[in-house]
């Protein structure tokens, strides 16, 4: 059978409103890639579930079927979100899909271009406010309490709804939840979406690892963050919008939610590139997590069944690895040169 998206296929599952009118771009069904190397190292079963293969490269596609399919139900001509990169990408393609105007608010400075150039190339008007991302969450919250505009944010209950449908995935993929799931929190709804997919599918839930840039880790500081820094830009977020729902996945699961520094995201980042996952920084905090905490004796997943969720592709945010590339090496073009250089 053909595959015809997330809603269709998990539709009854989803507390979506009849008016709903499906827009998809058939997004979901990504893959749960097995990692047999750095498993090995770690002396479990280990997958990535890649949600950088979504249409437009991150798992911000899920949460934003259900809610662009929702305010198009409703007759809302217009969308605006607040973001750091992808969440502008997503609701300008679903927007786009569903021909609505689009609006995206983002820190000025703080959005990969990748995802910038997504957002443009999909029709968004764009605009950059002097301000931190909780600075344009704000504006966008307001704005939609004052006009009949749509807020597509994660803070849309809809969006959870969609989103919590990778889980869904996984447990039908593996046949069980796995014994830890590991991955990034910035604004915390994909935390809390995760969870309430496993709760509701009952096929067993696992123990969670939520994980956040050092520079922007209010969950386990315990206070916001008033300006937030780290490379992995999708997760630099000082005062997340679900953060308590985050907190309550992490205790209820008996996981827990850390902190990691930058080296260790782009560390992590290069191993996963290494077996051919090629995720942006911020996607590759779960991995980091997970190695960290294997390696402090914290969290030990020998002969676990581990699940690592990589967000975002690699493409969306490659400045990093563009900055450390040294240009190629320059010969002629003729065998002997070649053979030289490669010393084969």
């Amino acid at each position: 059978m053909t595959y015809q998206g997330l809603i269709r296929r998990y539709g009854r599952l989803l507390d979506l409103p009849a008016h709903t009118q499906i827009i998809s771009l058939l997004e979901g069904a990504t893959p749960l890639i097995p990692m047999p190397r750095l498993g090995r190292e770690l002396g479990c079963e280990l997958f990535v579930k890649f949600e950088g293969l979504n249409p437009t490269g991150s798992f911000k596609d899920r949460g934003m079927t259900a809610a662009v399919s929702e305010a198009v139900g409703r007759d809302a001509q217009t969308v605006i979100c607040a973001s750091t990169g992808n969440t502008a990408a997503s609701a300008a393609a679903y927007a786009a899909r569903a021909g609505l105007r689009a609006i995206v608010l983002i820190p000025e400075g703080k959005v990969a271009a990748g995802k910038l150039a997504g957002a443009i190339a999909y029709g968004a008007e764009v605009i950059q406010i002097q301000g931190s991302f909780d600075d344009a969450l704000s504006l966008v919250v307001e704005i939609t309490q004052k006009t009949p505009i749509a807020l597509v944010n994660s803070i849309n209950p809809y969006r959870i709804e969609g989103q919590k449908t990778s889980a869904f995935e996984i447990c039908d993929e593996l046949g069980a939840a796995p014994d830890w799931l590991c991955l990034p929190v910035g604004n915390a709804g994909n935390i809390t979406s995760y969870w309430a997919g496993f709760k509701q599918y009952q096929k067993g839930l696992p123990q969670i690892l939520g994980v956040q840039a050092q520079g922007a880790a209010p969950l386990v500081l315990g206070h916001p963050v008033e300006k937030p820094e780290t490379l992995a830009t999708a997760i630099c977020i000082g005062k997340p919008a679900r953060g308590e729902q985050a907190l309550d996945a992490a205790r209820e699961s008996d996981g827990r939610i850390i902190a990691v520094s930058d080296e260790k995201i782009l560390e992590a980042q290069r191993l996963l590139a290494a077996e051919g996952v090629w995720a942006e920084p911020a996607s590759a905090a779960g991995a980091a997590g997970l190695l960290a905490e294997s390696a402090a004796g914290t969290l030990d997943a020998r002969g676990k069944r581990v699940v690592v969720v990589c967000t975002g592709h690699g493409m969306k945010d490659p400045a990093v690895i563009a900055d450390s590339f040294q240009a190629p090496k320059v010969i002629s073009a003729s065998y002997e040169a070649l053979t030289e250089t490669i010393q084969y």
